[in-house]
């Protein structure tokens, strides 16, 4: 056989992604090690280096220790056991294999959970002297939660028990009555000795009462291939394709179903239609694509399509919801803030996403259910997600690629969990539900937001910058400029002024004292409700009564109201606005024809002639206040 068919016939091998799980020392780095040395999958170079280090720092006595090809790093080598994981590559004339090396402690569950996101097959060990563990039941669990659908109890060490069938057979009824509680749809057990090749790839003379295949015979020959889901078409875009003014395709890899030429498909979220005009991909135009093929597809019409847009079957559409459950695995170090808007990567689409409800949380040791306010490092539980635009998923056991996600911390952008989707939610279980202790905070009055949620949301507390001074002083010129400041500076702030009120909230309203002190009571009760949500209000309103600021003061609340004085002479004023002032005809000017009361006990007294820094002043006085910013 020449170069170019051994190549050709190479490409055409399909692939098995696999891992291995178990408790610390059961044998996993060994069998994967065993595998590749009695495979002959291991250059004269590695041999020597194998045959070296396992006199050095081995732990397998005098025999070879075919863990070290596995395990890396210094701390494993040290301790004899797996902390990260590690992936091997090799191929045998039938397949090829990815093989991914996983912890068995606890403290490592995130990284089992890595190695196992893409795994058709686990391969789960079990010590043949100890039996099923706590270890094996949590690693069960995982795989199934990961939706593996194949599953190998590899009963180990079975030299140590003189190879007693007996002792295999107590175990594999024990998993049994156990993994009937989950999910996996084919599960087969397997005795060996990694350490002796029992097994391993030959079949063992040593166990002639086993009638089954060995661990490399069944890996090459295990179908995989109907696991993929080849009825539901999902295309999430990734790249829109413009190489010249003739072509517009749009670029990604099929995450499930068959697509082919001249069919009619839909856009999420759009809904538009057209027509498949050409599938290409770097070797040429196909007539019909699958699952895991990366393609271009071009169609008849010229539809807006942009990164994240779904292209599906009119005829077949995935759920477009924003809200859902999902099982998720927290992977940060930090524990988790519920109150914090998660960024969500699905398939090709990112939004926000807010956490409504954390149903329970697993025991992966025992499987028994609790409940709790927040997850920790390796924990998993069940939870309630309302996306911010609706995203177009599956469910994770129909399909993982549309089904599966994963959490980005908006500040830090480390991806702090992933996500299976378990389904859309059910009109009961809908976030807009009011438990009873809501109800009862209802019909007292209170909010179901707290105080501290608000500020925790907002950086910064509700309060009420109340702006007064004569007409013509300046003090809206002011008000406007620090509402643009603060707004830059990420401020959630509203402002309110005599012409937006009086132009709706008091249009019956005149100017005289007795309408004056209900317009701007109306005003503080707004600005108290504002308050109340955590905003910062702007009042710009003359206000030239003591009197009535104080009654302005007690609706507001003393602790939230900051009184500044626009400190502007009756001259200053009137050849700020001369209009106003020469109407004789007006009536209830103060300074004129009613009396203004200057503020003895503002908390800033400001220069209009320096109005180009006032903002600034007052924006220094919330920071030393601690009202903008908190943090």
């Amino acid at each position: 056989m020449d170069i170019k068919a051994f190549l050709d016939q190479d490409e055409k091998k399909d692939l098995l992604r696999l891992l291995t799980a178990g408790s610390v020392d059961d044998g996993k780095s060994t069998l994967i090690g065993r595998l590749l040395f009695d495979s002959k999958r291991l250059y004269e170079d590695q041999l020597a280096a194998l045959e070296r280090d396992s006199k050095r720092v081995g732990h397998a006595g005098e025999d070879i220790d075919y863990a070290l090809l596995l395990d890396g790093l210094k701390a494993e080598r040290e301790q004899g056991i797996t902390i990260d994981v590690a992936y091997r590559y090799f191929s045998t004339n039938k397949r090829k294999f990815i093989i991914a090396d996983t912890p068995g402690h606890e403290q490592y569950t995130r990284n089992m959970v890595t190695g196992a996101s893409t795994a058709n097959l686990a391969i789960i060990l079990i010590d043949a002297t100890k039996g099923v563990i706590t270890q094996t039941r949590r690693h069960t669990f995982l795989v199934s939660l990961l939706g593996i659908k194949h599953v190998v109890l590899a009963v180990n060490k079975m030299d140590l028990v003189d190879f007693d069938q007996q002792v295999f057979d107590d175990i594999c009824e024990d998993y049994k009555n156990f993994v009937t509680q989950l999910d996996i749809p084919d599960v087969n057990f397997i005795p060996l000795s990694a350490l002796k090749g029992d097994n391993v790839v030959e079949r063992s003379d040593r166990m002639s009462w086993y009638k089954g295949k060995s661990m490399l015979e069944f890996l090459e020959s295990v179908h995989i291939s109907s696991d993929r889901n080849f009825d539901d078409f999902r295309y999430p875009v990734q790249y829109v394709l413009r190489p010249d003014r003739d072509f517009r395709g749009f670029s990604s890899r099929i995450a499930s179903g068959v697509v082919r030429k001249g069919e009619e498909i839909m856009v999420l979220p759009s809904k538009k239609k057209s027509t498949i005009k050409s599938i290409t991909t770097y070797d040429g135009e196909l007539d019909e694509a699958f699952p895991p093929q990366a393609v271009t597809i071009t169609l008849d019409d010229e539809i807006d399509i942009s990164r994240g847009d779904m292209i599906v079957y009119p005829d077949n559409l995935p759920r477009v919801e924003r809200h859902f459950e999902a099982m998720l695995v927290w992977m940060d170090e930090k524990p988790m803030d519920p109150s914090t808007q998660f960024f969500i990567k699905h398939a090709n689409n990112t939004t926000k996403t807010r956490i409504d409800k954390i149903k329970y949380k697993v025991d992966v040791n025992t499987l028994q259910k609790s409940e709790i306010d927040f997850f920790e490092l390796n924990e998993i539980g069940r939870v309630v997600f309302t996306t911010n635009k609706p995203i177009y998923f599956d469910p994770y056991k129909k399909n993982k690629n549309t089904g599966a996600f994963v959490l980005i911390h908006p500040v830090t952008n480390n991806t702090v969990a992933v996500g299976m989707i378990i389904d859309k939610l059910s009109a009961d279980d809908l976030p807009s539900k009011i438990s009873d202790k809501h109800r009862e905070q209802i019909k007292r009055g209170e909010g179901l937001i707290s105080t501290d949620e608000y500020q925790k949301r907002y950086n910064q507390k509700g309060a009420t910058i109340w702006v007064t001074g004569l007409h013509g002083s300046g003090k809206n010129e002011f008000a406007f400029s620090l509402e643009k400041q603060l707004f830059d500076m990420g401020a959630t702030v509203v402002l309110l002024d005599g012409s937006s009120i009086r132009s709706g909230l008091s249009k019956e309203l005149d100017y005289s004292p007795t309408d004056r002190a209900e317009h701007l009571r109306r005003v503080a009760e707004v600005s108290r409700l504002l308050n109340d949500q955590g905003i910062i209000t702007i009042c710009s309103f003359i206000s030239p009564d003591a009197a009535i600021r104080q009654q302005v003061t007690e609706i507001i609340g003393e602790e939230r109201f900051h009184l500044c004085f626009m400190d502007a002479s009756l001259d200053y004023c009137k050849n700020n606005k001369p209009d106003l002032y020469k109407d004789e005809k007006v009536k209830y000017v103060p300074g004129v024809d009613l009396p203004f009361e200057t503020p003895a006990n503002a908390a800033l007294t400001l220069d209009p002639a320096l109005n180009g820094k006032n903002p600034e002043t007052v924006i220094q006085y919330l920071r030393e206040q601690k009202i903008f910013p908190l943090l």
